[in-house]
């Protein structure tokens, strides 16, 4: 299989992450892999998957079954837990048991794989992968998916990550240190779309979540200012074709969305978006 140089950057966005999947299973399934797949929170999800070369692997994780597969917990777990998902079905029964993630072909893959966390401590984003270790590959998911209030705090070597999408949404800059020429940014809402500063009052919750990790709190406020910088940026390459970027053409599912139905469909959208955008993809990474 040709691998062709280049590096992916992947979104993340929770649920909305199925759009993503669709896209990649359609590449998948031409044969087409990248040299280099950044991932950050579902796309972190999304980038293993693409990595260990199991197409459908992340829409069926994301859009369970029956209830045996819920990955969200009621109010009572909620409280008990201080969690909205059942993270330890989706990071251990999930790839250990019930849709089992191929590790083999990920440890032994040519592909370099970075997924995206946010050390607590210092605010800032690291970039991490395991080809040896089973379990601290899935907690290193774990921790890049890790939403803030909504999931907690995951350790790693004994050190404390969130969501890497708080340090850096869109790893572009990255990318571009990897030192490929071609980049292909795969993102999970519309064209125009930027993040609203933090409120007031939400300020003053995580203040009070996170009154230990300081630096983590001032990441979390400029987090807004960084994205929308970055999505012009991601604007003005686009429109000098010096990247290729992917993103939804219809109204994105919600963050946290359940219904079967409509996380199907934006996945769909995703697999033929990326069909009808095939050969300009191909033209962009073989000219």
């Amino acid at each position: 299989m040709d691998i062709k140089k280049a590096t992916l950057v992947l979104e993340g966005g929770a649920t909305r992450g199925v759009f993503t999947s669709g896209a990649l299973d359609y590449l998948m399934e031409k044969d087409v892999y990248l040299s280099h797949v950044i991932g950050v929170s579902a796309g972190a999800c999304n980038a293993v998957d693409y990595v260990s070369r199991q197409p459908g692997r992340t829409r069926d994780c994301m859009i369970p079954q029956d209830k045996s597969g819920n990955y969200y917990y009621g109010l009572r777990d909620f409280v008990k837990e201080r969690s909205v998902m059942n993270m330890d079905l989706i990071f251990d029964k999930y790839p250990n048991e019930i849709i089992p993630f191929d590790f083999d072909t990920y440890f032994h893959s040519e592909i370099k794989c970075e997924l995206v966390t946010t050390n607590c401590l210092t605010g800032k984003a690291e970039y991490m992968d395991d080809r040896q270790d089973k379990s601290r590959l899935m907690k290193i998911c774990r921790a890049s998916c890790s939403m803030p209030l909504l999931t907690p705090i995951v350790n790693v070597d004994e050190t404390p990550y969130l969501d890497g999408g708080l340090a850096d949404s869109v790893p572009l800059k990255r990318a571009q240190e990897t030192g490929n020429d071609k980049i292909v940014v795969i993102l999970t809402k519309n064209e125009g779309y930027r993040k609203k500063v933090v409120s007031p009052a939400m300020q003053r919750v995580y203040k009070k979540a996170y009154k230990s990790y300081p630096n983590l709190v001032r990441t979390i406020f400029r987090r807004s200012f960084e994205y929308n910088k970055m999505m012009n940026h991601i604007d003005q390459l686009e429109k000098r074709g010096e990247i290729f970027v992917l993103r939804p053409q219809v109204k994105p599912v919600s963050r946290l969305e359940k219904n079967k139905e409509t996380l199907y469909a934006f996945y769909e959208h995703g697999y033929h978006y990326m069909e009808r955008r095939f050969d300009d993809l191909m033209e962009y990474l073989e000219k």
